[in-house]
């Protein structure tokens, strides 16, 4: 039972939420700004939210303080489906051994402000964002490496009278990223323009992990965990001090017959060699049950993270003719998150000590390439396309999760854009987005998904010099299908992985 408990408080102390619940890649959030929602092909735009999406194109916007102020509200569900027979167990489980985990992720507020001053050649710029991470994720049930533990161990106890379990599990995390960017574009000429700045990145995440009320069913009903090992421990102590009085016995009358020179009897013997092993493996039982005494009573554990990192980035624009092209390159962001937590010693498995208090763990964002696009069809119609590679095998995380990916995340986009008239202006696009998963890299701790996503909006001029945008924008994710080695994972057979993504989004620019 010692990889009871070794797991089982890796699994409680060991989760991370660290990947986006907008659009990007795994520790990246690319949507910074409702006009993004609206058409998400906006690598090569001429716009206020080109300070981050295509930083070289703003000079283009004319002279003169241009600012973007930005909310959105994300709402995700994350969902997995685990396969073990341990579940039918369960006392609230029908005896199904199929049963799905869901959590809730809200964004209820994402600010983000985009701000460039244009004088003459110049554009100089800055942006506060969420960039990374973002939002509250609650498993309100727990998740399926939490009661496949707890599964595990009421299958151990069968021996014992066990004959089901029930516990409630419960499990939150939430990450924030929050990006300070500043830098300067410069326009050689009236075509060319290129970008240099940097992002100061503030981490902060808190994670949450309880399971309570352990529940061991037996033939007389169901008791506490708690009050299971204490009748357990009282059989297992009668029964070894049964068989210690008998070996004393047996010990005894072999004694005498020796002494008597007289053949021992087989039957003695024998008798002798099975007492000294049932009673050897009552000790190796009892010895197992002290291992989940941290258990009695449930297990709560906390987690808080901070961390400061620093990239530079560079840009570069081209107008040529009808269309324009934008490129951008985002160095990787080193990324050290110290741990203030509840686990204050060494553990002998990696996910506890990700969390250990005082150390620091790296969570590097990854460097990001975009490059994008536009075509003014006629004047008041402008199509665009783009392309991101995020450099993920490049990064450093714990445990170097990065090389249990099988490839770097990449995402294509396209949108169109349409001015109705000196008013009104519609816009929509697509994206999709592809990580490079591995069955390795997969956790229901901490999981992406491939997707496609849709964005459509529209933007009023109410002012030449003011402007309201709104969108909505929704991500459509794949299944991702894990088959599980059972013996590593406590008899888990199978995972399938989704997700759900719905972002609404106000805004307003501003030129002064």
């Amino acid at each position: 039972m010692n990889k009871f408990k070794l797991t089982f408080l890796g699994i409680v102390i060991g989760m991370s939420m660290s990947e986006t619940v907008w659009a990007g890649g795994i520790l990246t959030n690319t949507n910074q700004s409702v006009s993004f929602l609206r058409n998400p092909a906006h690598d090569a735009y001429i716009g206020i939210d080109g300070v981050y999406t295509n930083p070289a194109g703003v000079i283009f916007l004319g002279e003169g303080l241009h600012l973007g102020f930005n909310w959105q509200y994300a709402y995700q569900t994350r969902t997995i489906t685990t396969t073990n027979p341990d579940f039918a167990l369960g006392l609230r489980n029908d005896g199904n051994t199929v049963k799905e985990f869901e959590g809730i992720a809200r964004a209820p507020i994402i600010p983000s402000l985009q701000a460039a001053y244009n004088t003459g050649k110049w554009s100089f710029q800055g942006s506060i964002a969420i960039t990374g991470g973002g939002g509250k994720c609650e498993f309100s049930s727990g998740i399926g490496s939490f009661e496949s533990a707890v599964g595990a161990i009421a299958n151990s106890l069968k021996p014992l009278g066990a004959t089901g379990y029930d516990v409630d599990g419960y499990m939150r995390g939430n990450q924030y990223y929050i990006g300070f960017t500043l830098g300067a574009a410069y326009k050689i000429n009236e075509n060319l323009s290129v970008y240099g700045g940097a992002r100061l990145l503030y981490g902060t995440a808190s994670y949450k992990a309880t399971l309570n009320n352990i529940m061991v069913n037996t033939a007389a009903g169901s008791v506490p965990f708690s009050t299971f090992l204490e009748g357990a421990n009282a059989k297992i102590a009668g029964g070894i001090q049964q068989y210690a009085d008998g070996i004393n016995l047996l010990e005894a009358g072999i004694a005498s017959y020796t002494a008597a020179g007289v053949p021992v009897p087989a039957e003695m013997t024998t008798k002798l060699a099975e007492a000294q092993a049932g009673k050897a493996q009552l000790e190796g039982t009892q010895q197992s049950l002290k291992t989940l005494e941290v258990y009695r009573e449930g297990v709560s554990l906390m987690s808080d993270q901070t961390g400061i990192g620093i990239a530079p980035i560079i840009g570069i624009d081209y107008k040529v003719g009808n269309f324009n092209f934008g490129a951008k390159y985002e160095f990787k962001t080193r990324m050290r998150m110290k741990n203030s937590s509840t686990v204050k010693e060494a553990h002998a498995i990696d996910a506890v000590n990700k969390f250990r208090d005082g150390t620091s763990v790296p969570e590097d964002q990854p460097a990001l390439l975009t490059l994008g696009a536009q075509w003014s069809v006629i004047p008041s119609v402008r199509v665009s396309a783009g392309y991101h590679l995020f450099f993920d095998k490049s990064a450093h995380w714990y445990n170097h999760d990065e090389k249990k990916l099988d490839g770097n995340t990449w995402e294509i986009n396209g949108g169109v854009e349409w001015d109705i008239n000196d008013k009104w202006q519609v816009s929509g696009g697509l994206q999709k987005t592809n990580y490079g998963l591995s069955d390795e890299y997969m956790n229901d701790m901490s999981f992406v998904v491939s997707s496609y996503t849709f964005g459509l909006g529209v933007g009023y001029q109410v002012t030449d010099k003011v402007k309201v945008n709104a969108a909505y924008f929704q991500t459509n994710y794949d299944t991702y299908h894990q088959d599980v080695a059972p013996a590593a994972t406590n008899h888990t057979t199978h995972n399938d992985y989704t997700r759900t993504n719905n972002v609404f989004g106000l805004g307003v620019e501003l030129t002064l």
